[in-house]
């Protein structure tokens, strides 16, 4: 049975009657097309290249490899179809792959950039493991984009307004918006682990069970469209900012990995238990290629207000054992879960650019048999700040990085510096209340 024919027959098995069929942009957002359930796999399904040329405001960078915006055909990726549970009429999603017109695949891609990764790994016989952690708001629904947004009323009616982290009666007064993501995630086959109140007013925290990075991927962009519609259905907005709130803390995307051989065995680990020199080599990695890949964790100027916040968001890239102060957390467990968590990713990222990143940093690391510094004990607020302050130094740092062209690819960072030199100047053309409030009478 073909490809397209297995796909027909799993929606008329479900009586699927419309498919989203949609590529993740940039900004990790959807884009692409809902048509009948019978169309699917039938003729050519085409969409512009120029939406990775898209910036998250609508607006299009240049791409200079393809002036012409030229079109390119979507393969539906059979392994990907699942319900969309919220919709009104049996529906389903579907991601796509994009290739040129001689079939090779589309390498601005962000879901391709990380395949790329991924067979830098491969070719070593080595296979990376990823477990991300997501966190998010609840907000009070509003149209003024110059009142800061405000925690909505849970069902007794009332509004959260102290940091109450980890509290289970918090987390019970959104009962009936938790118990649909629940739900809506079952039913996509969206492998969720554990729920917990973090340290902002309605703010959530949400851990994924470990597997491979390209599935991990798409079960994060699938979540973080579920937590978008369950919160409208529920009449409150779910916001990925990664700092929504002033004076509040951020949110971030931590993502666990590890990586074993083609057996299963660890490699972070050695025979007797200990941390290998591999495990080692790719912490260094982290450390020394992430600053060049800031862009890729913190791709908005708003980001960079996570890490001023200082509420359990890193400074620098220090490591330790079960610490999370530091940019680079060891957790503590058994030699087979040897595994190293980077919590420098706010919520705002493109998952698949995340993951692709800080794979490609550990690579680099393994690669060139870098050493890390010291773990260090104690605070690692208490070290220098040591990551880039401002949005503009982190794309500087990107273009010009031939770590990061060697394995995420030329093109792919020209388009993505150039998507996101049009975006910071867009933020930096707009005068805030602040400067209206503080300067216009006193400069």
């Amino acid at each position: 049975m073909s490809e397209e024919d297995s796909i027909q027959v799993w929606l008329k098995k479900h009586g699927i009657e419309d498919v989203e069929a949609f590529v993740p942009d940039m900004a990790g957002a959807a884009r692409g097309k809902v048509l009948p359930a019978a169309k699917l796999g039938v003729g050519e399904l085409k969409l512009p290249e120029g939406i990775f040329a898209q910036t998250v405001s609508g607006d299009y960078a240049v791409n200079k490899d393809n002036v012409e915006d030229r079109d390119m055909l979507l393969i539906p990726d059979e392994g990907t179809i699942r319900p969309v549970p919220w919709a009104s009429d049996p529906s389903a999603s579907i991601f796509l792959d994009c290739n040129h017109r001689d079939g090779s695949p589309v390498e601005t891609s962000p879901r391709q950039v990380l395949r790329n990764v991924l067979r830098l790994y491969s070719a070593k016989g080595w296979n990376p493991v990823v477990a991300p952690e997501v966190e998010f708001y609840l907000i009070n629904p509003h149209s003024d984009a110059n009142e800061e947004v405000e925690p909505p009323e849970g069902r007794l009616g009332r509004t959260e307004t102290s940091r109450q982290p980890y509290s289970i009666d918090t987390m019970n007064d959104f009962d009936p918006f938790i118990n649909d993501v629940y739900a809506y995630c079952e039913a996509q086959e969206i492998n969720i682990d554990t729920l917990s109140q973090e340290m902002g007013p309605a703010q959530f925290e949400l851990n994924f069970l470990h597997g491979n990075a390209i599935d991990l991927a798409d079960q994060v962009f699938l979540f973080k469209r579920t937590v978008r519609e369950t919160a409208i259905a529920h009449e409150m907005h779910a916001t990925f900012l990664a700092r929504p709130m002033s004076e509040e803390a951020g949110s971030a995307l931590h993502i666990h990995q590890s990586v074993v051989d083609n057996d299963g065995k660890n490699i972070f680990s050695n025979e007797d238990g200990t941390a290998s020199d591999l495990f080692l080599s790719y912490i260094a990695g982290l450390q020394k290629y992430m600053p060049e890949a800031l862009l890729i964790f913190a791709p908005y100027a708003n980001s960079y207000r996570r890490f001023l916040s200082y509420w359990d968001s890193p400074v620098n890239l220090s490591w330790a054992i079960d610490n999370r102060t530091a940019g680079l957390r060891v957790p503590d467990s058994g030699p087979e879960a040897r595994r190293v968590e980077n919590r420098l990713a706010g919520s705002d990222v493109n998952p698949y650019l995340a993951l692709a990143g800080t794979l490609a940093c550990g690579y680099l690391g393994m690669q060139e048999g870098l050493k890390p510094t010291d773990p260090i004990e104690g605070s690692a607020y208490d070290l220098p700040f040591s990551l880039h302050r401002f949005l503009y130094e982190s794309i500087d740092a990107f273009e010009s990085s031939t770590a990061m062209r060697t394995t995420l690819g030329e093109p792919f960072v020209n388009l993505y510096t150039a998507v996101k030199k049009l975006e910071c100047r867009e933020f930096q053309e707009i005068v805030t209340p602040w400067e209206r409030e503080v300067l216009m009478f006193n400069v």
